[in-house]
């Protein structure tokens, strides 16, 4: 019963991940989307390790989390399980503990690269970027080339280039850089390192690749938002028109650009420009309940006897 309720919980989430792609309400609201998104993802990862797992440990009748401490016990102990094991339980528990160990291998080695490629490119700048009176607090490269992006984590730094610096105005400057200290404030590091862990762990599934986008478009205009509530929304967007006609830099890896590419930097500067009407508060109330309701009924399944 456990490991029926946990693969339709996947598969929900799994259908409501590709209905998600497709939405446009969520431009409406990108903060909660985020919330949502993320939802989803924690929720079909457990979910779909969670049946595989609690269709393996039913003889055990404990659920999951508990028939995982009686099948350690049993195998360090030698005795066996209450019922045999057939073959397709076998497999069920291989396809399980494998599953699960690689989200939790690639979530980690995702963190671990991100996190040397950021010292790597922290120990750069102390080389080639240098304070500038212009724009107190941000590191400036001495490149023709425009470029603004942050580099996120306990050392966070923004960082703009002289090419960024002679292309903006003062306006659009300021607009740029509130942009980039959102992403530091929020986080947007941390949101994005999940889907683009999952992304190396199923390569091939368009779903993780639309979601992985998806995410990343929502978190940009998530930064707008915070942007313009200080700064012009048209300063912005004609920022972001400047960076695309005048070949931005690419942003280096570990890194969180203001210019992304071409498409979401047209759909951000059509939201800026022309904004949709405000979600109400009651929705937005409903779509965080849900998503919390949704991410802890994963965790409950797994502790649930079967």
């Amino acid at each position: 019963m456990t490991a029926t309720a946990l693969a339709m919980l996947a598969l929900v989430c799994a259908v409501g991940a590709w209905r998600l792609t497709w939405a446009r309400w969520t431009y409406r609201a990108p903060h909660v989307a985020i919330v949502l998104w993320q939802a989803l993802g924690v929720t079909w990862g457990l979910a779909g390790t969670g049946a595989l797992l609690g269709y393996a440990l039913e003889p055990y009748g404990q659920g999951v989390l508990r028939g995982l401490g009686g099948f350690g016990a049993a195998l360090f102990d030698g005795h066996s399980p209450p019922r045999p094991y057939d073959l397709p339980r076998i497999l069920a528990l291989i396809a399980g503990l494998t599953a699960l160990a690689v989200l939790i291998l690639v979530l980690l080695a995702a963190g671990v690269q991100t996190f040397r490629a950021r010292q790597r490119h922290r120990a750069l700048l102390t080389l080639i970027a240098r304070e500038d009176p212009v724009v107190p607090g941000v590191r400036v490269l001495d490149h023709p080339g425009a470029t603004a992006y942050c580099v996120p984590g306990l050392r966070s730094q923004v960082v703009v280039s002289q090419g960024a610096l002679k292309l903006l105005s003062a306006d659009e400057l300021t607009a740029v850089l509130a942009h980039e200290a959102a992403h530091v404030r929020e986080r947007h590091d941390l949101v994005l390192l999940p889907f683009a862990a999952l992304r190396r762990a199923l390569p091939w599934s368009r779903v993780v690749r639309d979601a992985q986008g998806e995410v990343a478009l929502l978190v940009e205009m998530a930064a707008d938002d915070v942007a313009r509530r200080c700064c012009s929304a048209r300063r912005l967007a004609t920022a972001l028109l400047r960076f695309g006609t005048a070949d931005a830099v690419p942003t280096p890896r570990g890194a969180l650009g203001a210019a992304t590419s071409a498409a979401a930097v047209m759909a951000r500067v059509e939201r800026l420009v022309t904004p949709g009407p405000v979600m109400p508060r009651r929705v937005r109330y409903a779509i965080v309940t849900f998503s919390v309701v949704l991410t802890s009924s994963a965790p409950l399944l797994w502790l649930i006897p079967h």
